[in-house]
């Protein structure tokens, strides 16, 4: 299949699972994965329907970022190192990783820096997996409540990456943790949780049933990358 049929399902399928769990489909972000896809074949899918495109490098981000048109809606969604910062504030709409508290006073610095307001989400290792970063779910309202703080840091959310399964039924409960995590933050601290960045292809519909409203997705778009 090619890569505009790829997408026409994997719309599809988001339509279903956001009618299932009784949400409007149009409220769903869809961020496109590129890493590994060469511009030309990016270029393809930058059409209604498509809200973002999301990296995992700072540096592929900033050579595609030259690329493409200038109103690309861009998204950070790798670890992201403080001394990559400077490079791509201002260029990116979200970073989806914030994930430890010299990254937050980075972020800040250098928002303040450039007279920007970085918006952010927190990532939350709710596995438990040691492969992945973010911070454990009882660090979360302590995190959230200080780096709020933060001038030029905006927090908007949370994010999260589930373990790898043939079955998305087995992280069901990883999503559905995190979405319970947002809504407490928003209760105890007021804090603003407009963003849930989880799900990507073998496992976004289930994420989209509890709550997710950004859905990073690659391959089930692109195919398998290097």
């Amino acid at each position: 299949m090619s890569v505009m049929d790829n997408l026409s399902r994997v719309r599809q399928q988001i339509a279903a699972a956001a009618l299932r769990a009784g949400r409007d489909p149009a409220r769903v972000k869809l961020v496109a994965v590129t890493k590994g896809v060469p511009v030309e074949i990016i270029r393809q899918v930058l059409i209604p329907g498509v809200d973002g495109l999301g990296e995992n490098r700072a540096q592929e981000l900033l050579s595609k970022y030259e690329e493409l048109p200038p109103d690309v809606e861009w998204h950070f969604i790798g670890h992201l190192q403080t001394n990559k910062v400077k490079k791509i504030i201002g260029k990116v709409s979200l970073i989806h990783s914030l994930n430890r508290w010299s990254l937050a006073q980075e972020i800040s610095r250098v928002a303040c820096e450039k007279g920007l307001t970085a918006r952010v989400l927190v990532q939350v290792n709710a596995s438990g997996e040691k492969t992945k970063s973010g911070l454990h779910p009882q660090e979360v309202e302590e995190f959230v409540a200080e780096a709020s703080s933060l001038p030029g840091l905006e927090i908007c959310g949370l994010m999260t990456i589930a373990p790898w399964t043939e079955n998305p039924e087995e992280v069901r409960p990883v999503f559905r943790q995190v979405k319970e995590l947002s809504l407490r933050l928003r209760q105890n601290l007021q804090a603003r949780m407009d963003y849930l960045s989880m799900g990507m292809s073998g496992d976004f519909e289930v994420a989209l049933e509890e709550g997710a409203n950004i859905l990073r997705i690659g391959t089930a778009i692109f195919g398998w990358r290097v």
